[in-house]
Parts: structure tokens; C-alpha cells; sequence
């Protein structure tokens, strides 16, 4: 028998996927790279996969029971198991991969915590800032960065106002970028 629960799927395996693959179609959306001029690059598309997910995963908190704390981890696994696929694509040695994956696991759970703090306070300063120095990686000011956290409230409305249901079965949406840009 425990050889079969090697091959069994966990708890909102496919639905963590769903709702880490919409989080990714909202990053990758080229308005924020346009006109907000988050780089386009392995980093700044990492930083925006990152945010969108962390949005996801916080929208779990909300809710009571023992279900969205599971549905979180399932996103944040198909989150790593994403990155570690993608850094093998890329080239990146099987020795390397899992301190790859280990440093960015460690980079977004500072950048959740950076944002949570500044959502829960309600300090777009700090939410900026936030955003300013992960995606943009500068401590100096970026004058879009606080285009950049005022999206990032509408997406966290947004996400608010749909129904768990529909979340524990994958189903999540984002507006369009230039929606929550506007």
C-alpha cells in the first residue's frame, strides 16, 4: 500500500496548478512591462510571478477551515515545481537547481512578507517601496512603483470578491493589467 500513495495526486494538486497558472497569465501580461517598465527579464518576470502569487496565497488567508491553508500550499508547490522545471529547461545543472530554487523560495517568502505587512496596514508608501525594491531591485524611488501597488490593491479586491468556491476549484481571474492600472 505505500508504494500506491507514491503516485497518488495531494490535495489540490490540480487546482493549485490552476490557480498558480492564472496568477503566471496576470504576471506575464505586457502592460507591466510597457508601461510600467518592470524589467523584462528572468528577474522582474520572477518578481511579478512572485506578487501575483503571493496575491493568491493571501486571498487563502481569508478564508476559515482547513481547506484554503491547503489550497495555499498546493500553489505554492506548483509555484517550486514550476521553477525547478523551468531552471532544468534552462540548463542549470541538477547539483544547482535546488539551491536556485531554495534562494528564490527564500526571496519570495521576504517579498510576501514585505507585502503582507503593507497590505495589512494599509501603507501604499510601504507597498510601493516594497515593489520598488524587489522588482525593480533599487532602494531609490520609482515613480511607478505606486502604479504598480494601487494595481496590486485591485487585484487583492478583485481575487476578495470571488467566491472561494470557485477558487477551490481552480478557478481564479485577474482584470486585465491596463484595468488595474487605469
Amino acid at each position: 500500500m505505500p508504494l500506491l500513495t507514491l503516485f497518488r495526486r495531494r490535495k489540490f494538486e490540480r487546482e493549485g496548478y490552476a490557480l498558480y497558472g492564472a496568477a503566471v497569465a496576470a504576471a506575464r501580461d505586457p502592460a507591466w512591462y510597457a508601461e510600467l517598465g518592470v524589467p523584462d527579464t528572468l528577474d522582474g518576470r520572477f518578481d511579478m510571478i512572485a506578487l501575483f502569487a503571493f496575491l493568491v496565497i493571501e486571498r487563502m488567508r481569508e478564508e476559515p477551515g482547513k481547506e484554503p491553508p491547503q489550497l495555499a500550499q498546493a500553489v505554492f508547490d506548483a509555484m517550486f515545481s514550476d521553477m525547478d522545471q523551468n531552471l532544468r529547461q534552462m540548463g542549470v545543472a541538477d547539483l544547482g537547481v535546488g539551491r536556485r530554487v531554495k534562494r528564490m523560495w527564500e526571496a519570495f517568502h521576504g517579498r510576501s512578507t514585505a507585502y503582507a505587512r503593507a497590505l495589512a496596514a494599509a501603507d501604499d508608501v510601504a507597498l510601493a517601496a516594497a515593489l520598488a525594491r524587489n522588482v525593480w531591485r533599487t532602494e531609490g524611488e520609482v515613480p511607478t512603483a505606486s502604479r504598480l501597488a494601487r494595481a496590486v490593491r485591485r487585484a487583492r479586491a478583485h481575487l476578495a470578491a470571488q467566491p472561494f468556491a470557485g477558487l477551490r476549484r481552480g478557478v481564479a481571474s485577474f482584470p486585465p493589467a491596463e484595468a488595474m492600472l487605469a
